[in-house]
């Protein structure tokens, strides 16, 4: 039987994509921001069975699944913790404004700009802050290079790219979608159902991304200065350097600062959704091209001028960086790297990855459902680890979800939500 949607919510699987409103009739679910912080789906009555079997079908709650073989050449590396790579570099955007302004190295904002000055796109789909909300994160078209980059830096909140996918697709016009890992393992779901997706999502590009935190993180950022939400004309989480600061600036014209360092160093205060905790995939297996941080330890130790770890996944994602790279939008340094200095510059993502084999057993030994997984070497990874550690892992997760730390609340149409609307081109 498939989930409800919200036995999918309850359960701590949803990461509010928004990809269930968009594949819905119209006014069956609206995405709402939850007194929690979260963008979560609210059903109007009942949903019908082909609607709720279509959701399970592409959920990156329900369902995520890595590369397919036959997006790769024969060339490619593979990796148990890394999957499969292409080309692997360390590198930066070509433009020294977009390098500085974007976050990390402005390698993904360097290639939805070069998407576009090179006409294999009309438009990218991706998110930025919102114009009328700007510690919010909106869904956002950009058709051209000045907009990709408007929309550059990191947002670390709530985003619902997909929340009217559906309609994107029938614009019939070549895109990019530059997201989350999940968001890319919902829309990989749905072009197993809908050719559409693979007609004119010409790109996928992903960030190896640390998780989604609630809006609650910066609600405390704003009580830290005794900022009310409405007196924001600004909210930066980094970029203007690498990784730059948090920056606040009020419609009076006070500014306020955060260093990454002050923001994030407490592992314990990022306010994780809860389904990050459990994520079969935070390294963008299903993407064409994947970014991340540069920061041998997993933290920076200071300001540099931006390094991204570039992870090419398939040969689509292989001819874009070589062509990019050609055209001077992105530069790689001549040092060769390997899956085990990724293994330096993310050794979160290592650990998670040889843990979550043994979470999501957790999670079914108390009762709860878990996603459906395929081609990420779950089992193969846990191995890696001892039987004690693995116990460990499945013991305190099976803890946490009996004692509902991994679950949350269903939206009430009662309570104080407020209802996230798509925003227009």
């Amino acid at each position: 039987m498939p989930l409800r949607v919200e036995e999918i919510v309850e359960n701590g699987l949803c990461i509010g994509c928004g990809l269930c409103r968009s594949i819905a009739e119209p006014g069956q679910i609206d995405l709402v921001l939850t007194p929690q912080g979260r963008e979560r789906p609210l059903v109007h009555g009942t949903l019908p069975e082909a609607t709720l079997t279509r959701i399970n079908a592409v959920c990156p709650g329900t369902r995520i699944e890595g590369a397919q073989p036959a997006e790769h050449s024969a060339e490619a590396r593979h990796d148990l913790i890394w999957g499969t790579a292409e080309r692997l570099a360390i590198g930066y955007a070509g433009d020294p404004q977009v390098r500085f302004r974007a976050s990390t190295g402005g390698v993904l904002t360097a290639l939805g700009q070069f998407l576009l000055n090179s006409g294999r796109v009309d438009f990218i789909l991706h998110v930025g802050a919102s114009r009328q909300q700007p510690m919010r994160s909106e869904r956002r078209l950009s058709f051209d290079a000045a907009a990709v980059l408007e929309g550059a830096g990191s947002r670390y909140a709530p985003a619902a790219p997909l929340i009217d996918f559906s309609e994107i697709l029938e614009r019939r016009q070549p895109f990019a979608l530059i997201a989350k890992p999940c968001d890319i393992a919902a829309v990989r779901n749905l072009a197993r159902l809908d050719p559409r997706v693979d007609a004119y999502m010409k790109y996928a590009l992903t960030l190896v991304c640390g998780g989604a935190s609630d809006l609650s993180k910066s609600q405390e950022v704003l009580a830290q200065f005794g900022i009310d939400e409405d007196q924001l004309r600004l909210f930066r989480y980094r970029g203007n350097g690498n990784p730059g600061p948090t920056r606040l600036e009020t419609k009076d014209g006070q500014a306020f600062e955060l260093s990454y360092q002050a923001m994030w160093q407490n592992e314990d205060k990022w306010m994780i959704q809860p389904r990050c905790k459990i994520c079969p995939d935070a390294i963008g297996e299903s993407a064409d091209l994947a970014a991340s941080d540069v920061w041998p330890g997993g933290g920076p130790t200071g300001e540099d001028e931006g390094f991204n770890g570039i992870i090419v996944r398939t040969r689509r994602g292989l001819e874009l960086y070589q062509a990019a790279l050609a055209a001077g939008a992105i530069a790689v340094q001549p040092t060769a790297v390997g899956f085990r200095d990724f293994d330096l510059f993310q050794p979160h993502q290592v650990r998670k990855k040889r843990a979550v084999w043994a979470r999501l057993a957790g999670m079914q030994a108390a009762g709860k459902p878990v996603p459906e997984t395929h081609n990420l070497r779950l089992i193969e990874c846990a191995q890696l680890n001892s039987v004690t550690d693995n116990l460990g892992e499945a013991r305190g997760t099976r803890l946490r979800a009996k004692n509902g730390r991994l679950s949350e609340p269903r939206p009430s149409p009662n309570g104080p939500s407020a209802v996230v609307t798509p925003q227009r081109p």
